[in-house]
């Protein structure tokens, strides 16, 4: 005070105090706050965090191999001083001696991460999140349950084409049991009759059966409710890969009610598609903590923090009104809008909405009109158009694609790659985007625009190769 004078002594005591209390709040509360922080409270925060570590006390001599030695101060500014990672060797999830702030900085992650998800899904206990993007945190969940079942070496997985799932099945050393879908209209859904006829055959040798929720159109997600009663009723365990389905309302809800209805393990998701973050983290949640355990014990070694701290800042930052904000604006307003745009630049090109009602994140459109590979000019050619015009994310599928897709040496064949069923079309090229959360009226403004452009010059160019070489000019 007598440096500064009294009033303005106060103000800074007055100001530190507030700040204090802020973190009080949080460590006692472990919810995400109502309101987001600013960028410098959350950084003061960082750095009070990282002060606990000991690469960052004043008088510490380090002689292991592992001190959180950090050569660039760019990459030491970059990751806050916190250079110990978390973990420790049997557990992702445990605290580490020589990081009491990063293990702090772990553990509420955590918990916020888990308060975030409950208030739609209030039947979970227990939360971990992981520096793996989603196969991986797949793969580990699955593990685990090979490790509790070593008796038991069969999935069942209703087909879904995406590498990454099936590579994390066949990675984990289990026998999978494709299920072929069926086809409804336009809807790709789940072949329960097949599930069921399995599970009635094989239940004595199956592990799981993992389902998805989040998937690319005309695929719809699993029938959750009816695979978690099958679960229950034949005792094997149910992992729902939820890649992006937690920014779906919709899709939390059939969580929510096939926890209460039968039988979930694990839910596994991704960070950077539900939270706006860099790739590379992903969370498991069970209904039990035990479960959650497990997985975290399951992970071998000490793990990098970096996808934590950025979960962590962003849950910090947003605060869950924006939060909360975000995911009903993209299911009340953006999907729809998504929706009628695409439908009427269909209309405009002589093609059609594929009616998928039951896909909450995912739409498409024909391009019957669009494929001519006579012409050298198959559907995937348009792909190539708009992403040469700065347009990226979508899918564009030509019918009769073929892939082979596994891993460790075993390969499967799908015909109709893209669509999740052998026969789909079986004649149908189709265009898929996403209502993503984060993207803006302005982001399917822009995209229908250059969509738009994009078919009137494929067209051109397929009228003039089918024209012919011009008079005068070699073929």
């Amino acid at each position: 005070a007598t440096v500064t004078g009294k009033t303005y002594a106060n103000q800074g005591v007055d100001s530190l105090q507030a700040s204090h209390k802020r973190l009080q709040r949080l460590l006692s509360n472990r919810k995400v706050p109502a309101e987001g922080w600013d960028d410098h409270s959350i950084t003061l925060l960082l750095h009070q965090l990282a002060a606990q570590d000991s690469n960052n006390f004043q008088n510490n001599v380090g002689v292991g191999e592992r001190e959180a030695r950090i050569f660039s101060p760019l990459i030491n500014a970059r990751h806050f001083g916190l250079g110990h990672g978390i973990g420790r060797s049997g557990d992702v999830a445990a605290i580490q001696p020589k990081a009491a702030g990063s293990s702090l900085l772990n553990k509420l992650t955590n918990a916020l991460t888990l308060s975030l998800i409950k208030e739609d899904i209030p039947e979970l206990q227990g939360a971990v999140v992981l520096p793996l993007a989603t196969g991986m945190a797949l793969l580990l969940t699955l593990l685990c349950l090979k490790s509790q079942h070593p008796e038991k070496d069969t999935v069942v997985w209703p087909r879904m084409d995406q590498k990454t799932c099936l590579k994390a099945l066949v990675s984990a050393g289990l026998r999978v049991r494709v299920v072929e879908n069926l086809q409804q209209g336009d809807q790709v859904r789940t072949n329960l009759p097949e599930v069921e006829k399995i599970l009635t055959e094989e239940h004595s040798r199956v592990l799981a059966v993992v389902t998805t929720t989040s998937c690319f159109a005309p695929r719809a997600p699993d029938k959750i409710l009816e695979i978690s009663r099958f679960a229950s009723r034949f005792s094997v365990c149910h992992v729902i890969n939820n890649a992006y389905g937690i920014q779906s309302i919709s899709t939390c809800r059939l969580l929510s009610k096939a926890l209460r209805v039968g039988r979930v393990d694990a839910i596994v998701q991704s960070t950077d598609k539900n939270f706006l973050v860099p790739v590379g983290g992903s969370i498991v949640t069970a209904p039990s903590t035990e479960m959650i355990d497990a997985v975290a014990k399951t992970y071998p070694g000490r793990a990098s923090a970096s996808p934590i701290v950025d979960l962590f800042v962003t849950m910090l930052s947003m605060g869950r009104t924006k939060w909360h904000e975000l995911r009903e604006h993209r299911e009340m307003k953006l999907l729809p809008y998504l929706t009628t745009s695409l439908r009427n630049l269909a209309v405009q090109h002589g093609e059609r909405l594929l009616e998928t009602p039951d896909n909450p994140i995912s739409v498409g459109i024909s391009l019957q009109t669009f494929h001519r590979p006579d012409l050298g000019m198959p559907a995937t050619y348009l792909g190539s158009m708009l992403f040469q015009r700065g347009v990226s994310g979508t899918r564009t599928i030509a019918p009769g694609s073929k892939k082979a897709v596994g891993g460790a040496g075993l390969k499967f064949e799908f015909a109709s790659y893209g669509a999740s069923f052998d026969g789909y079309g079986p004649d149908l090229a189709y265009l898929t985007a996403a209502a993503a959360i984060g993207t803006t009226e302005r982001d399917v403004d822009e995209f229908c625009s250059r969509l738009g452009k994009s078919m009137a010059a494929w067209k051109k160019q397929a009228d003039e190769r089918a024209a012919g070489p011009i008079v005068g000019e070699s073929a």
